[in-house]
């Protein structure tokens, strides 16, 4: 016998459903390492100095990718698609501040559509996510879609 799948099934989902992610704090070992894992060391993730002079905020920002994949995981702690999602269809998404290293960052996301797809077992929705800081900043958010699976095929 099959274990459930610990996420939610489409039917278990309803439009406006809210979801707040568990919290994670950026270090410096964050930044430096997703530099060095994407290529991207821009001196205004990787140069203090430089940014002392040059960066609008005075010191090393973390990168907006680095936001948006820290909230991808996040959003994973929550078990809600764990097991049910099948596949992430798009992103789209805007930057709208800072990461700071010592910010510690959670989502929220919250659930604006769903649908049946033509093919059985598998629905797609829209999930609007949003990355916050410890300010009650938000740092960035936008709209992820996904398929999941439903529950007719299990």
């Amino acid at each position: 016998m099959t274990d459930r799948p610990r996420g939610k099934f489409y039917e278990e989902l309803e439009i406006g459903d809210e979801f707040t992610t568990p919290a994670r704090t950026i270090t410096e070992s964050d930044i430096v390492m997703y530099a060095a894992l994407t290529g991207d060391c821009n001196p205004v993730h990787t140069d203090e100095e430089f940014c002392r002079e040059h960066n609008i905020y005075g010191k090393r920002i973390g990168h907006g990718l680095l936001g948006l994949a820290y909230l991808d995981g996040l959003i994973f702690r929550l078990g809600l698609f764990d097991g049910t999602g099948l596949a992430s269809l798009s992103w789209k998404w805007d930057f709208k501040g800072p990461i700071f290293i010592g910010d510690t960052l959670h989502g929220v996301t919250k659930i604006t559509m769903k649908r049946e797809t033509k093919k059985p077992g598998r629905a797609i929705i829209n999930e609007h996510v949003t990355l916050v800081n410890q300010r009650g900043e938000t740092i960035g958010e936008g709209d992820h879609l996904n398929m999941i699976r439903m529950r007719l095929a299990e």
